[in-house]
C-alpha cells in the first residue's frame, strides 16, 4: 500500500476559521451539495473500476474538510494505538449517524492494512453510493434474523481479516445518539476470538449529522454540536471474550459521558 496515516499527531482538533454566509445561514444545504458531488465524483470512479484506497480515503478527508466549512468540530484522540497496528484487526464502535460511514476511513487506513465494513444491505442499494460500498467489499448483512447475520460475519469477517482486511463493526441494532449497553452486542468479540485477531474500541459522538423525519440518512447538519471519535488501545482477546467485551463498552461509555460536558 502506498499510503501513509492522513493524521500524523496523537490528536486532531478543527483549528478556528472562517465560514462562509451560505454555510452559517444554510448548512444543511451547504453540506450536503457538496457530499452529493463528492458521492458523484467517487462513484462514477468505483464504476470505472478506479475506486482504490488512496480515493477512498482522499474523499473521506474531504468529508472532515466539508464538515469544518460548514462551521463543525471534529476532534480525533487516540490515534497513537493506531501506529504500531501492523496487522489486521476488528474496529468496535457505537454507531450513531451516516457520518461514520464518510469519516472513518480517514482515520484508519494507515496503509498498513485494508478496510471494510459489516454493513446493513440498503447502503449497498442506495444509488450512486452502492457503487462506493460494493467496491470496498464490505460483508453485507439483513438484520432480518440475528442468526443468519450472525452466521455471515463469522464466516466472511473471518475470510476478510485472512485476506488481510481490518474490518469496522456496529454491534447496535440500530443507529441512536443515546448508547444502550444492552443492545451492544458481542459480535466483534465474537469474531475475533474465532480470527485470533486483537479488537480495537471506537468511541463517537457524530450528532451533528441527525437522524431525519421522512429520510433517517439526510437529517439536519447542526454545526454547534461537535463530532468527536476516540480511538482506544488494541485489546487481545483470552478466553470467551465477556472481559473484553466489557473494557469496550465501558471504552465508549466513559468518553460519551465526557462529551457531555
Amino acid at each position: 500500500m502506498h499510503i501513509a496515516p492522513y493524521f500524523q499527531e496523537n490528536s486532531y482538533h478543527t483549528q478556528p476559521r472562517p465560514v462562509s454566509w451560505l454555510a452559517r445561514t444554510f448548512p444543511s444545504l451547504s453540506f450536503y451539495r457538496q457530499v452529493i458531488g463528492l458521492v458523484m465524483r467517487n462513484g462514477r470512479l468505483a464504476l470505472k473500476g478506479q475506486y482504490d484506497l488512496a480515493a477512498w480515503r482522499t474523499g473521506s478527508i474531504e468529508t472532515v474538510e466539508i464538515l469544518e466549512r460548514v462551521g463543525c468540530e471534529c476532534h480525533i484522540t487516540g490515534l497513537e494505538h493506531l501506529q504500531d497496528l501492523n496487522e489486521p484487526c476488528i474496529f468496535i464502535g457505537n454507531h450513531m449517524s451516516s457520518l461514520e460511514a464518510f469519516v472513518l476511513p480517514s482515520i484508519l487506513l494507515t496503509g498498513k492494512t485494508d478496510l471494510t465494513y459489516v454493513i446493513k444491505r440498503s447502503l449497498t442499494e442506495y444509488p450512486v453510493f452502492k457503487h462506493i460500498m460494493n467496491s470496498r467489499n464490505p460483508i453485507v448483512i439483513d438484520r432480518v434474523n440475528p442468526r443468519d447475520d450472525l452466521k455471515t460475519v463469522m464466516t466472511e469477517g473471518a475470510q476478510r481479516l485472512k485476506d488481510g482486511y481490518s474490518v469496522i463493526i456496529f454491534p447496535q441494532h440500530t443507529r441512536a445518539v443515546e448508547f444502550d449497553s444492552e443492545s451492544f452486542n458481542s459480535i466483534g468479540i465474537k469474531l475475533a476470538r474465532k480470527a485470533g485477531v486483537k479488537v480495537v474500541p471506537v468511541a463517537l459522538k457524530t450528532w451533528a449529522w441527525s437522524q431525519g423525519t421522512f429520510l433517517k440518512d439526510f437529517g439536519p447538519i447542526i454545526p454547534s454540536r461537535p463530532v468527536h471519535f476516540a480511538i482506544g488501545a488494541p485489546i487481545e482477546i483470552h478466553g470467551k471474550g465477556q472481559e473484553e467485551h466489557e473494557q469496550v463498552v465501558q471504552f465508549i461509555q466513559s468518553h460519551l459521558n465526557e462529551w457531555k460536558g
